[in-house]
């Protein structure tokens, strides 16, 4: 066949996929130029799929990585967790016991680990999932209307006569530093009963954290019988939440969380801990500016922070976590994840709130390449001598790959 006609045909092919996207909702259709069957098949599967869970409507898309674009699947990162409204409270600087300052300014944002997360990787073009819990009030219906607005397919169990969970949080303006103050009632935890197994099917990614461990733990379980990566973001000791570590591939945690589980101060010597314990493929802790720190098994990962002029540092840690979910997706090596996620949770501190400077993959990809860094947390030699200390200490080989 010429490359003339070979080209009609395509496009002719091509024009009908349309039209088969518009009758049937914009589901998901597998192509291939070569076996035309391949495309009934996977056409017919998707559309016994749709049928049996109405939410389960997913379009096509394609995301370019360098000089690289791939088909994305039915739905590459899933998300079940948290999420609040934020009112942020910005002040000339912090304030003392007894004393009176002037407010600069007041906004309220949508909020939440999991939730912001998920909204990051949808602005980045990624096919996303999310289950939450909300109270029936005005801050549940603000919500529910923002993940409308980022276009987030969200499952929502909403507690009929319970307030949503809020925070109050006080920004100072000289450093961007925040303190949160929040309130959450126990009647708006999600059960582990109101995760449903489709939620959870046909992510390549799980985004969970531990404000709910019962329901993330659940859902945890659920992904690993699909071999899907499980990213966890903690920040507290919650009780169960060593119960859900077990399913997890990759906890990121803040920097108290793992001396609080393992008693060790240091990280050096408390991620192996957790590492050898949960049998987990890599463990990281965060450390503000920083930057991160991973234990692979075999070495640690420090990646330096980006230095930014920070406004507000409320959902850093939410849009880090969000960027690692999506390098994961893109098959990147470990250290092209933490570089990824480092630049872009700087650059969401650029603005106010937690998800006010998520960035685009360009402005991302613009500071990784000429962004100053911050200093070093550890000395390369003093992260070799950590790494040959606990290789001594366990013979448990790495288990992370970058993909499965």
């Amino acid at each position: 066949m010429s490359a003339r006609r070979q080209t009609r045909r395509l496009r002719a092919q091509h024009r009908a996929r349309k039209k088969q996207q518009a009758a049937c909702g914009n589901r998901f259709f597998y192509h291939s130029h070569h076996d035309g069957a391949n495309e009934k098949q996977d056409a017919a599967r998707n559309s016994d799929r749709h049928r049996r869970d109405w939410r389960l409507q997913i379009g096509t898309a394609s995301l370019q990585c360098g000089a690289m674009r791939r088909h994305l699947r039915a739905v590459d990162v899933a998300g079940v967790g948290l999420n609040a409204t934020d009112t942020i409270i910005r002040l000339p600087h912090y304030p003392a016991l007894d004393s009176k300052v002037e407010i600069r300014s007041v906004n309220v944002h949508a909020g939440g680990q999991v939730a912001s997360a998920i909204v990051a990787c949808r602005r980045w073009g990624l096919k996303v999932r999310y289950a939450g819990k909300v109270g029936d009030d005005e801050a549940g219906r603000f919500q529910i209307a923002e993940m409308k607005r980022e276009k987030v397919k969200a499952h929502w169990v909403i507690a009929k006569g319970q307030s949503s969970q809020i925070a109050y949080i006080l920004v100072d303006a000289i450093s961007g530093e925040r303190t949160v103050l929040w309130k959450r009632d126990l009647k708006i935890s999600l059960q582990p009963q109101e995760v449903k197994e489709v939620l959870v099917l046909k992510s390549k990614v799980l985004l969970v954290d531990g404000h709910d461990p019962g329901a993330a733990r659940k859902a945890a379980k659920l992904a690993k019988r699909s071999n899907t990566f499980v990213v966890g973001d903690f920040d507290n000791l919650y009780a169960g939440v060593e119960g859900l570590l077990e399913y997890v591939d990759f906890p990121i945690t803040s920097r108290d969380f793992p001396r609080r589980l393992t008693g060790e101060k240091d990280l050096l010597k408390s991620l192996p801990l957790l590492f050898e314990r949960f049998g987990c493929r890599a463990c990281g802790a965060t450390i503000g500016r920083l930057g991160v720190i991973v234990w692979d098994g075999v070495r640690f990962h420090l990646c330096p922070g980006y230095r930014v002029k920070a406004i507000d540092t409320t959902g850093a840690g939410d849009i880090f976590h969000g960027a690692f979910a999506f390098g994961l997706v893109q098959r990147c090596s470990m250290d092209e994840i933490l570089e990824f996620s480092c630049a872009a949770a700087a650059l969401n501190c650029t603005a106010l709130g937690a998800r006010g400077g998520i960035a685009s993959l360009r402005e991302i990809q613009k500071l990784r390449a000429k962004g100053a860094r911050s200093e070093r947390a550890y000395q390369e030699d003093k992260l070799q001598q950590a790494a040959r200390r606990a290789v001594h200490d366990t013979s448990k080989p790495a288990k992370f790959r970058g993909s499965r």
